[in-house]
């Protein structure tokens, strides 16, 4: 029984990222259209010490923004704003510690963020993990339900009052989650989004993103009935040249490395698409979609799931200990 979990979750995930992999063989990389200037307004990246991550970092503070990197490590953080400062003079970049497994991490940062008393324009939840091997949170989760869905869930509820206080109806604030194709490949079975039994990182992997694409069609809904000037929505940023593959075992790991080098995105390539998605008065007021390539596209058949998705909100408020009223929370 375990080996079929295992073998069946993995066929699943190979075979979306051969679709993929096609789309892409035979589909120019997007290119984002002049941007206006975002001088004066500040981002979070998490995870935008390296890859995507930075990439997106570099092309923010690019237009002018303050951008705050947020990782969990801190050697590469520095470097990146090192970096990033060398380029250009003018940069607005600083690191900020962030642990996605730890939730009193998450909650240090926002009252970091918030003594601060600076505003809040873009959230760009970016960091992940894939195909861990089995392991728990400090606070007992499955880490990739942990670090890739309720970190962020976290991050976004306690960062709203800041995201709320600096939009306005003409010019609201932007919410990005970084998800996977790989949610198409699971069911709507809740009870196994963070399930331990039978472990398989491929499913755990895709779970975790179907977690994600829930959270953002929700969300939207309770920022649009709380009236707050506020939009989220999913970016899939496709097939990436970076080393969230590192997790992948050998063989599969040599097979993939050609192909990245010929068909996958460039993280520069990637990061144009999540910023026109960040930034682009094209997509003012736009919210609770799913974005690939600077266009809307359908998620999986689950993600439309209106009880899935307000089961998955209750059940995590409960237990991050949080009401499900999007009103402004205080730590």
């Amino acid at each position: 029984m375990w080996i079929l979990i295992q073998i069946t979750a993995a066929f699943k995930l190979y075979m979306i990222g051969l679709r993929v992999l096609l789309y892409q063989l035979f589909h120019r990389p997007f290119t984002a259209p002049a941007l206006p200037e975002q001088s004066g307004k500040v981002a979070i990246v998490t995870g935008g010490a390296k890859g995507l991550g930075y990439e997106i970092a570099k092309q923010l503070t690019g237009l002018g923004m303050h951008v705050i990197i947020a990782s969990r490590d801190e050697k590469q953080g520095r470097a990146a704003v090192k970096r990033l400062c060398e380029e250009s003079c003018k940069a607005q970049v600083e690191f900020e510690f962030l642990d996605l497994a730890s939730l009193d991490s998450v909650r240090q940062f926002v009252r970091s963020f918030e003594n601060r008393k600076l505003p809040l324009h873009t959230l760009i939840n970016n960091a992940g993990i894939m195909l861990v091997p089995e392991g728990k949170s400090e606070d007992g989760f499955e880490l990739h339900f942990a670090v890739n869905f309720l970190g962020h869930f976290l991050l976004t509820r306690l960062l709203l009052s800041a995201l709320r206080s600096s939009g306005t109806s003409e010019k609201r604030t932007r919410i990005i989650n970084i998800c996977s194709s790989a949610h198409y490949g699971v069911d709507s079975e809740l009870q196994h989004l963070h399930c331990m039994q039978c472990y398989s990182p491929h499913a755990a992997y895709s779970r975790s993103k179907l977690a994600q694409v829930l959270f953002t069609s929700h969300l939207q809904q309770e920022l649009d009935s709380g009236g707050l000037a506020v939009t989220v929505n999913s970016v899939d940023p496709g097939l990436v040249d970076t080393d969230l593959y590192r997790n992948m075992s050998t063989a599969t790991w040599l097979l993939q490395r050609p192909a990245a080098r010929l068909i996958f995105r460039t993280p520069s390539q990637a990061a144009d698409a999540v910023v026109f998605s960040a930034v682009s008065p094209e997509l003012e007021g736009v919210g609770g979609c799913y974005l690939h390539e600077g266009r809307r596209v359908r998620s999986s058949a689950a993600s439309y799931d209106l009880e899935l998705q307000a089961r998955l909100w209750r059940s995590s408020c409960g237990m991050l200990g949080l009401p499900a009223s999007v009103a402004p929370l205080t730590l």
